[in-house]
C-alpha cells in the first residue's frame, strides 16, 4: 500500500518533471529564434543603410552628370551659333 502510493507519487513527480523539460525546451528554442530574428534585423538596418547611401551617391552623380552635360550643350550652343 504504502510502495504502491510512493511508486505513484514518483511516476507523478517524474511525469511533472518531463513536463516542465519540454516547457523549459520550448523557452530556449523562443528566446533563440527571438535572439536571431534581433540579429536579422540589425543585419537587414544595415543592408538597407547601405543601400541608400549607394542610392544617394548615385542621385549625386547623376546630378552632377546632367549638370556638365547642360553646361556643355550652352557652351557648345553659343560657339556653334555664332
Amino acid at each position: 500500500m504504502v510502495t504502491q502510493e510512493v511508486k505513484t507519487n514518483i511516476e507523478e513527480f517524474l511525469h511533472q518533471s518531463e513536463i516542465k523539460a519540454k516547457e523549459l525546451s520550448l523557452i530556449e528554442r523562443v528566446i533563440r529564434v527571438e535572439e536571431e530574428l534581433k540579429a536579422l534585423k540589425e543585419i537587414e538596418k544595415t543592408r538597407f543603410e547601405a543601400m541608400d547611401k549607394r542610392f544617394t551617391t548615385l542621385q549625386w552623380f547623376t546630378g552632377v552628370g546632367f549638370t556638365a552635360i547642360s553646361i556643355l550643350i550652352a557652351v557648345f550652343g553659343l560657339f556653334v551659333g555664332k
